[in-house]
């Protein structure tokens, strides 16, 4: 899935040449390689806006031999399954994007029996997306037997070096809207960060839970109560729990909505917070320049519009700027780093 221009050149292809090794393994073992990919979000309509060719170009540059491509509406089709059986050893062929199948993100049994059909093993190589329930991903699995890719170890063993013996100080930024969702991460992170800052949406809650105004901002009522122990454990346990001091309100929840900054503690009772001030910003910047390991997860507030995205570009740039080791986990937050030009970093 990579990010093309307007006459379909690809623009970053750091998708396509993290695939290589495990592309490189296989047809060096004299293995058949059948891949399959998906490219943007064609809703499950065969959009040739979204095909793979220029992905087949691409690789057939990268691995320096022809890369087999039928541009199938159906994914699989007859001449799709009869170009497969026809394979030799070492040879590579692409399918098309396989979400122009609606079954792919449904994970629909019968494309997943389709793929499978094709080949003996599954190999996954695509850490980003496997914890997405799709036909390429997880419902093939059910078919076929199924090992993970050179990339999929390497993101596997590096996560977890960085989590269980980080460089320290080790800092974990979290955000996005639901607390319940991160209510697990925040225990688990509690017995190993030095420092734990929380913003976003899930920030209103811990904010309520210290007795504070918070408006109309988003609020899991049911766990103000869990968000003040976890406050008093982090205090208990010697970790530094940073929440935002300063909030960029509005009235209402549009990009052209009155706005205006607050304490955390006095947002008018009308008013809903939708990012994180300029103070609160820079704190975070600074504990996030001294970590030697950082880890991000979720946004700080309502980044898709440009109004309230400041507190979200501020804590990417500062993990650019970083000379700590840094990762971030969770689509908004990838998606985050993509929009501002700084994944590279």
């Amino acid at each position: 899935n990579v990010p093309q221009d307007e006459n379909g050149n690809i623009t970053d292809d750091i998708r396509i040449t993290s695939s290589i090794p495990t592309i490189r393994y296989l047809v060096e073992q004299g293995a058949k390689v059948i891949l399959m990919s998906h490219l943007g979000r064609p809703e499950g309509k065969a959009d040739m806006k979204y095909t793979l060719k220029p992905v087949a170009i691409r690789l057939s540059e990268l691995l320096e031999k022809v890369v087999i491509f039928i541009s199938a509406p159906e994914v699989v089709n007859r001449q799709v399954i009869e170009a497969a059986s026809g394979m030799s050893a070492g040879d590579v062929m692409l399918l098309e994007n396989v979400r122009f199948r609606k079954e792919e993100t449904k994970n629909g049994a019968n494309f997943s029996k389709e793929l499978a059909s094709l080949a003996d093993i599954f190999v996954n190589d695509a850490f980003g997306t496997a914890h997405r329930a799709h036909s390429s991903t997880v419902g093939i699995a059910e078919y076929l037997p199924a090992v993970s890719g050179f990339l999929i170890e390497k993101e596997v063993k590096f996560l977890g070096d960085a989590i269980e013996s980080p460089e320290r100080p080790f800092v974990a930024i979290l955000g996005g809207a639901k607390v319940a969702d991160k209510i697990p991460v925040i225990e688990n992170l509690l017995n190993k960060v030095d420092t734990l800052m929380i913003g976003g949406g899930m920030a209103y809650t811990f904010l309520k839970a210290k007795g504070n105004e918070i408006g109309k901002s988003i609020l899991d009522e049911e766990k103000v109560k869990l968000a003040a122990e976890l406050i008093k454990r982090a205090e208990e346990k010697g970790v530094k729990l940073m929440l935002p001091i300063d909030i960029v309100a509005a009235k209402e929840f549009n990009n052209e909505s009155e706005r205006a900054e607050f304490d955390s503690g006095d947002i008018p009772q009308d008013w809903m917070g939708l990012d994180i001030g300029k103070k609160t910003a820079e704190l975070f910047r600074e504990e996030i320049l001294k970590a030697g390991t950082a880890v991000w997860n979720g946004p700080m507030g309502v980044f898709e519009m440009p109004n309230f995205a400041n507190g979200t570009i501020k804590i990417a740039e500062a993990l650019a700027e970083s000379n700590g080791v840094t990762i971030i986990g969770g689509g908004d937050s990838a998606a985050a780093v993509e929009q501002f030009g700084l994944a590279d970093k």
